[in-house]
């Protein structure tokens, strides 16, 4: 699993990535309470907004961490924001990315390095 200092973890699952939120965030985030989720086959850059969350304290949005395309949304979030709380690095993935260069991921912070990040 790979870290960005905008709290968000990826998972390579064979020729695409996971995206989510770290509990970190979450935590930061409270209780979140809804959750738009970007368009499948869209194409999007590095720091595009692609995801709003609001939560009881702020809405926020969800930065692509790398080029590629969206390839898959995780539905269930629409119906269950609170699954961001719940199970932030596990079941409340984001969204799904198929990257032309997996070796992009080299840039971004081990679990290790994201825990030093964290203080």
């Amino acid at each position: 699993m790979r870290f960005t200092e905008e709290h968000e973890w990826l998972r390579v699952e064979g020729d695409v990535v996971v995206v989510g939120i770290t509990e970190h965030a979450a935590e930061q985030l409270g209780d979140v309470v809804f959750v738009e989720l970007p368009e499948i086959e869209a194409m999007v850059a590095k720091g595009d907004e692609v995801c709003v969350i609001e939560s009881v304290k702020a809405a926020s949005d969800i930065l692509a961490p790398v080029d590629g395309e969206i390839v898959a949304v995780n539905e269930a979030l629409v119906d269950s924001p609170a699954l961001v709380n719940e199970d932030p690095q596990g079941d409340a993935w984001f969204f799904k990315m198929k990257l032309d260069d997996l070796g992009v991921l080299d840039d971004l912070m081990s679990e290790d390095e994201y825990k030093e990040f964290l203080g």
